[in-house]
C-alpha cells in the first residue's frame, strides 16, 4: 500500500463518520443554500495560493496555528489570490473547523485541500463555503475524475487538477482542465524535486493556468517556477513558519509577476 492509498483509506473512514451525522440529501441542501462562490482569477499576472497547514506526512508538525483565521487574514493582506486550508485530519491535522474559521475571517477564494474521493465531499465543501477543490489525478480513476470535475463545475467551484507526471498531465489536458497543478513531490517516497516542474510545464495545454506545488522554501523557488511557466505557486510550510507571512506573500507575488512579465516580453 502506498502512502496515498493509506491516506485515502483513512479519508474514506472519516467521511463515513461525518455522513452518518449529516446525510447526503441534507448536505446537498446545505450546499445549495451556501453563499455564492468567489471566483479565482485565472488571468492574474502571478498568484500565490497561501496554505493553512499544521502538519505534513513528510515533515511532521510545522506550526501550531492557534488562530487559522488570523493567519489567513495576514495572507489576504499580503495579496494572496486564494487561501488553501487542509481539512484532512490524520496526516495533516486539518479540519473543517479550521476551514470554517478561515471562511469567517477572509473574503478571498478558499481552496478545500483534501483527498476528494466521494461526491459527498464536494457538496460538503460547497456547504462550508469552498470556492475551489483539489482533484488529485493519482487518487482517482479517469471516469471518477471527469465526474468530479463536472460536479465541481455544476456547483460553481473551480477544480485544481493535480498532476505528477506526463501521463497524469495528459489526462488533465483531455478533461480541458483550466487550472492544473504540477506537484513536484513524489507520492511514493514523499521526496521533492523542483526540477521536475519545467519539463512537465512544457507539455501543459495552451491556455491553462499552471500552479507549481511543493518545494517552495523562499524566493529562489518562486523564481525557478515562474521562469519555467508557473502562473501561481501553492505554498504552505514556508509561510506558516515565516515570522512575517504577510510580507512573504507580497514578496512571492511581486517576484513571480516580475519573472513572468520578463518571460512574456521575450
Amino acid at each position: 500500500m502506498t502512502v496515498l492509498d493509506d491516506i485515502v483509506a483513512g479519508v474514506r473512514e472519516d467521511l463515513e463518520a461525518r455522513r452518518r451525522e449529516v446525510g447526503l440529501d441534507e448536505m446537498i441542501a446545505r450546499a445549495r443554500d451556501a453563499a455564492p462562490v468567489r471566483g479565482f482569477d485565472l488571468d492574474a499576472d502571478f498568484s500565490v495560493i497561501a496554505e493553512v497547514k499544521r502538519r505534513s506526512p513528510s515533515r511532521g508538525d510545522l506550526a501550531p496555528i492557534a488562530e487559522p483565521g488570523r493567519l489567513a487574514g495576514l495572507y489576504a493582506a499580503g495579496g494572496a489570490k486564494a487561501i488553501s486550508v487542509l481539512t484532512e485530519s490524520r496526516r495533516f491535522s486539518g479540519s473543517l473547523a479550521d476551514f470554517d474559521e478561515v471562511r469567517a475571517a477572509v473574503d478571498v477564494p478558499l481552496l478545500r485541500k483534501d483527498f476528494m474521493v466521494d461526491e459527498y465531499q464536494f457538496y460538503e465543501a460547497r456547504a462550508h463555503g469552498a470556492d475551489l477543490v483539489l482533484l488529485i489525478v493519482a487518487a482517482l480513476e479517469p471516469a471518477q475524475l471527469r465526474d468530479y470535475l463536472d460536479l465541481s463545475r455544476e456547483l460553481g467551484m473551480t477544480a485544481l487538477v493535480e498532476t505528477h507526471d506526463t501521463y497524469e498531465l495528459e489526462i488533465a489536458a483531455g478533461l480541458d482542465a483550466r487550472l492544473i497543478g504540477i506537484n513536484t513531490r513524489n507520492l511514493k517516497d514523499l521526496s521533492v524535486d523542483t526540477n521536475r516542474f519545467a519539463p512537465l510545464a512544457e507539455l501543459a495545454p495552451t491556455g491553462c493556468t499552471l500552479v507549481a506545488e511543493s518545494g517552495v522554501s523562499g524566493l529562489v523557488e518562486v523564481e525557478t517556477y515562474a521562469a519555467a511557466g508557473a502562473h501561481a505557486v501553492l505554498v504552505g510550510e514556508a509561510l506558516v513558519k515565516d515570522g512575517d507571512p504577510e510580507t512573504a506573500v507580497a514578496r512571492y507575488t511581486a517576484t513571480g509577476a516580475r519573472i513572468r512579465t520578463a518571460a512574456t516580453a521575450r
